[in-house]
């Protein structure tokens, strides 16, 4: 039996005719520089080629699932492939639904649960009925309270999910959240109607509507000065205007006058009434509610069940004290010893209904520890989590299955992980490896790439300089290899800065008293005019406190915009910038029109480059008009084949070969380049052929500073990671003038680089800061830590047990034991005080 997976000849892509072996049964990481290839080995041959065989083999139809560029691989096996892409952001999504461990709570409560009788107030004890309660779908009878027979619906799962009718809160419909209109937002005070007070209106909208407030405030006995001032309207005059003649707000003025019965007689629907209409009416266009939320719309928790998502009767029930509310807002970590100590609380008529159920809860909970996400609730709805934590979801729901000889094809496991828990992704790994199964993962952290059985480094380059393999081996094999990259890091650190910057002498931002989600009451300050690096373990607080505390509050400081602010006291120290731009890992799109060179501001050029050289229009070079594009797929490649009971499947356009545009567009060339092959290349490809055309040269070269040389213009903006998104909104960003002093915030820009790009990026985001103005980072990377002027450490641990306390201070120096400040030799080591993981500083813990 060959012991190898045999890979010969793979030409797709970038790849050059690349054949290698891979050892089966162990742990392989596929490195090399963004772009290299790597992922084009794993997923679209490795996974692509393993799906196709194993549904050949079972006698399936495999025309979908078609056969990578490669003259043969042998020694496959079936692929699960675990990537950074979330499927699933739909808002009722949580960690809990998504992992079932909120099903099986859901099973506990109604089996055990204890909740007061609304008749009498006293405590009715779970009936123990069998069956019922354990059929998801199952109707809720009744039965007499046993203290003073008041009627009382049965306890069934359905009782406790906030996505069926049963358990829902009925304010939010399970929700959480609910939308409000935000005043200052919607409307100008210091400006009248008839001058464009409402934002949204044009002149033609508002010429419209003010006969109309004028006849509705008539009709109930006053006037409506359309040329006042906002500020200056009393508040019947401003019900009006806001929430219309129908809503609850203006009626209560006139509750015995009924509202007109037509527009022209002055039936006005209100500002704030019309724009959540319109929002509820398009609640499956993220586009529209998107621009409706920046119009004046802002999501809230539900005043009626405090964001808890259930109605009242499923928040009163109990087990042993706890209600399933309480269970959700507990780490994952308080989850599991609560469940340890259930058996000693349940007496002996319970405890044999429930121990099946609390032996799989204790399993799911176990599995989700071993991948290092205790520090998360099952209530953290889905969308907000990281590409990493999705992942690791994923990884834990392997680990269950018992599955082996399967190949496990991962993408950057470790995004979002603090160092200190990669070990422990390190033995999930190993575990999956120990089980049989051949684990290959695309990576760049260099802990993963030590504890590798096998690395394979793609290279040298990226693009068109990519595609070979540089080295293969044990990870000592590739660190001595010359000529690799990869193995030049494996052998030695960047060394750190010389010096570092003083920053703007005292100026500083000062956050006071942070408490939302996981802080508590943290005051921490951040010094301006310097490269500023938050870290701290996952779960610990960095993303609340710089972007639901810091960039909200900026965005409304500086934009009057965005949502409310997370709970803190305040912050001091707006005078000493003029701006700030926050930076997130939130997609550039989610329609596949929508691509990398559409978002960066540089297709226009480029088509207007085409059109001067092809003397056409500039549209007939755009796939979004009629006109150029092919009509047969309207310009998008693909047709979508629907497969009955089978999903749809997206096909090649047999009209346009997936080259989107007519025949005609396409004998336009420039430099030799048609406008698809255009948005073929890659950012460098392009850079080369544009290099004449300042508005595209330019535009390209900030993508390329920023570690995007590799990335096509034309890759859909749905299919860019995190890590991606984020730099191509630091390019473009980078292109704006900018006068006085910005602060720029970055969500763990280093997402998805390997060593080299991160030292590439580094040189920019340095650039920032020498040009005066401020960059705030959240980081895990060490190399960004070292080459930082200013460090918060923020933990010592995530989750709900001690975070949200804080250590501050320069790389150089380090916590010891007994709280001295000591100097590094030259290198930026994580050393453990007292259980806790400090990147370096002074211990400036927050009593």
């Amino acid at each position: 039996m060959d012991d190898f997976i045999r890979v010969t000849g793979a030409r797709l892509h970038n790849l050059r005719n690349v054949s290698l072996s891979l050892p089966k049964n162990k742990l392989v990481v596929l490195t090399g520089l963004s772009g290299s290839g790597k992922s084009t080995l794993a997923f679209d041959t490795l996974h692509r080629e393993g799906q196709r065989q194993y549904l050949e083999s079972l006698g399936m139809v495999t025309g979908f699932v078609s056969k990578p560029a490669v003259d043969s691989i042998t020694g496959l096996s079936p692929s699960i492939s675990v990537d950074q892409h979330l499927t699933n952001r739909s808002p009722r999504s949580t960690v809990g639904t998504v992992t079932e461990v909120f099903t099986y709570l859901r099973l506990l409560w109604s089996r055990i649960g204890v909740r007061p009788c609304p008749g009498c107030g006293k405590d009715i004890p779970p009936s123990y009925a069998d069956g019922a309660e354990a059929d998801e779908d199952a109707e809720a009878g009744q039965r007499p309270c046993p203290h003073c027979g008041t009627p009382v619906p049965e306890l069934v799962m359905g009782s406790f999910s906030f996505n069926k009718p049963a358990g829902a809160c009925p304010a939010c419909t399970g929700l959480g959240e609910v939308i409000r209109p935000d005043v200052r937002r919607l409307v100008d005070d210091g400006k009248s109607v008839a001058q464009g007070a409402v934002n949204g209106w044009n002149a033609k909208f508002t010429d419209w509507s003010i006969p109309v407030l004028r006849a509705a405030a008539g009709h109930y006995g006053f006037s409506f000065d359309t040329d006042a001032p906002l500020g200056e309207l009393d508040d019947r005059q401003r019900d009006l205007l806001l929430h219309g003649v129908e809503s609850p707000e203006f009626r209560r003025h006139f509750p015995d006058t009924d509202p007109p019965k037509t527009v022209a007689a002055g039936r006005f629907e209100g500002v704030a009434t019309a724009l959540l209409r319109r929002y509820s009416d398009r609640a499956d266009d993220p586009e529209y509610r998107e621009r409706a939320e920046r119009q004046g719309l802002v999501k809230q928790p539900c005043g009626e069940c405090d964001g808890t998502r259930l109605g009242a009767a499923a928040r009163a029930v109990t087990v042993h004290g706890l209600t399933v509310v309480e269970a959700t807002r507990l780490p994952l970590t308080d989850l599991a010893g609560w469940l340890t100590g259930l058996r000693e609380r349940s007496d002996g008529d319970e405890w044999p209904l429930v121990e099946p159920v609390v032996a799989d809860l204790e399993e799911r909970v176990r599995r989700l520890l071993d991948v290092g996400v205790g520090y998360l609730t099952l209530g953290q709805a889905t969308p907000s989590l990281s590409a990493g934590e999705t992942q690791r979801l994923r990884l834990a729901a392997l680990l269950g299955s018992g599955l082996t000889g399967v190949l496990y094809v991962l993408d950057e496991p470790t995004i979002g992980l603090h160092p200190s828990d990669t070990a422990r992704l390190i033995g999930v790994l190993r575990r999956l490896r120990d089980l049989g199964n051949t684990v290959l993962v695309v990576e760049h952290d260099l802990e993963v790439l030590r504890a590798a059985d096998h690395v394979v480094d793609v290279g040298p380059g990226a693009g068109r300089d990519g595609g070979r393999i540089v080295a293969a081996g044990t990870p000592q094999e590739v660190a001595a290899t010359a000529g690799s990259v990869t193995g030049a890091y494996l052998s030695g650190r960047l060394p750190a800065p010389e010096s570092r910057r003083r920053g703007d002498g005292d100026a500083a931002l000062l956050i006071r008293g942070a408490r939302a989600h996981n802080l508590k009451d943290v005051t921490v300050r951040i010094p301006l005019g310097r490269l500023v690096t938050v870290t701290g373990p996952s779960g610990s607080g960095k993303s609340t406190l710089l972007l639901d505390v810091l960039g909200r509050a900026a965005r409304r400081h500086f934009h009057g915009a965005g949502e409310l602010p997370a709970e803190h006291d305040g912050i001091d120290g707006w005078e000493h910038l003029s701006k700030a731009v926050l930076i997130d890992q939130e997609p550039v799109g989610r329609v596949p029109r929508s691509n990398a060179a559409t978002y960066a501001d540089v297709f226009t050029p480029i088509r207007e480059a085409f059109a001067t050289a092809g003397r056409l229009p500039a549209g007939r070079f755009s796939f979004n008009v009629p006109g150029g594009r092919c009509e047969r797929c309207e310009g998008a490649g693909v047709l979508t084949v629907r497969m009955h009971f089978l999903p749809a499947v997206p096909v090649r356009c047999p009209a346009c070969q997936g080259r989107r545009f007519r025949p005609e567009v396409l004998a336009v060339r420039y430099e030799g380049h048609d406008i698809a092959e255009v948005l073929e290349a890659t950012v460098d490809e392009a850079l080369g052929v544009f290099r004449d055309v300042p508005a595209v040269a330019g535009r390209l070269r900030r993508m390329a500073e920023v570690g995007l040389g590799y990335l096509p213009l034309g890759q859909p903006a749905p299919t860019l990671s995190g890590g991606e998104a984020q730099r191509l909104k630091l390019a473009k960003e980078l292109g704006r003038r900018t006068a006085g002093r910005t602060l720029y915030v970055l969500d763990e820009p280093t997402t998805g680089l390997h060593a080299a790009d991160t030292a590439r990026l580094l040189g920019v985001l340095q650039r920032l800061v020498d040009a005066g103005h401020s960059v705030v980072t959240i980081e895990h990377n060490v190399d960004v830590m070292r080459a930082s002027d200013w460090l918060v450490d923020l933990g010592p641990v995530g989750g709900a047990a001690e975070e949200g306390s804080w250590r501050k201070g320069h790389p150089e120096r380090r916590c010891s034991t007994k709280g001295r400040t000591d100097r590094l030799p030259g290198e930026l080591r994580p050393v453990r005080v007292r259980r806790r993981l400090v990147s370096i500083g002074d211990v400036c813990r927050k009593a």
